[in-house]
């Protein structure tokens, strides 16, 4: 195996805590009470230092290593297709398109949390709504994320769940062609 060390302490500390803070507001809080409040503001804080941390991080946290491609992603999707395995040494470009989502989604649903505390918003109904759908749609794409994890991991023999705890990806080595 060849480990290479890709995510940083902040990359880390950042998934992890994001994953913690929603699945208490979505299983836990009570969407009405203080707490669920609090934990909003704590993942937005997060969103917005991961954020600062894609443009001034690490070389793999930094938004520029993994930019929306969809090419690279229909390329991704051919060689899951037909077999090939390709080795990303950062975030795979199907990985990429998540991580906008999945940042854009829950930046969404803090934001809609925020404007239903505000007396603007107060009992207007959209901003509660928009709240429950943009839920809805990262509650599937976390299914869908944790899924394409277990995937690619058993696909590419790289345990990528892994490696977003201990920061280092483990690669099989290439094997060599006997002369």
């Amino acid at each position: 195996m060849h480990r290479t060390y890709v995510w940083d302490p902040v990359v880390r500390l950042f998934h992890w805590s994001l994953a913690a803070g929603f699945a208490a507001n979505a299983l836990l809080t009570d969407p009405e009470g203080n707490l669920h409040e609090y934990v909003g503001y704590a993942i937005a804080a997060l969103i917005g230092i991961r954020v600062i941390w894609g443009l001034i991080g690490s070389r793999h946290a930094r938004f520029s290593s993994f930019p929306t491609d969809a090419g690279a992603a229909a390329g991704q999707l051919s060689d899951i297709a037909t077999g090939r395995i390709r080795r990303h040494p950062g975030h795979s470009p199907l990985g990429a398109l998540m991580i906008y989502n999945l940042l854009l989604t829950i930046s969404g649903i803090a934001l809609t949390g925020y404007l239903m505390t505000t007396t603007r918003f107060w009992g207007v109904e959209w901003p509660e709504e928009l709240h429950e759908a943009l839920v809805s749609w990262a509650e599937i794409s976390i299914v869908l994320h944790v899924a394409a994890v277990l995937f690619e991991s058993r696909r590419t023999k790289v345990n990528l769940a892994r490696a977003m705890v201990t920061g280092y990806k483990e690669v099989p080595e290439a094997r060599r062609e006997r002369p």
